[in-house]
């Protein structure tokens, strides 16, 4: 079965807050088994418009990636999110 990722592009507006959304976040990324790959570090834009903060999240498979995201624990962490921070999130079946 293949592996599923979140690609993640954000800009923290509210960087205090946002630690509330780590926090709360993490129950759900533990439950499905979350790994990641890239959290934040240097980055170079190659193409259109880049964001301040780059994540690359793997979980086993792609449901478990879906499953997180559609879960009560990462929607109440979604809820703080959208307030501090501006994103673009995709679901990305991989290898």
């Amino acid at each position: 079965m293949a592996k599923g990722y979140w690609i993640a592009r954000v800009d923290v507006r509210d960087p205090e807050r946002y630690k509330d959304y780590v926090a709360t976040a993490k129950p759900a990324f533990e439950k499905y088994g979350a790994n990641f790959l890239v959290r934040g570090g240097a980055h170079e834009a190659m193409e259109g418009k880049a964001r301040a903060r780059n994540v690359v999240i793997e979980f086993p498979t792609i449901q478990a990636a879906r499953d997180c995201y559609n879960s009560p624990e990462y929607q109440a962490a979604k809820a703080i999110r959208v307030t501090v921070a501006d994103a673009e999130m995709v679901l990305v079946e991989g290898a």
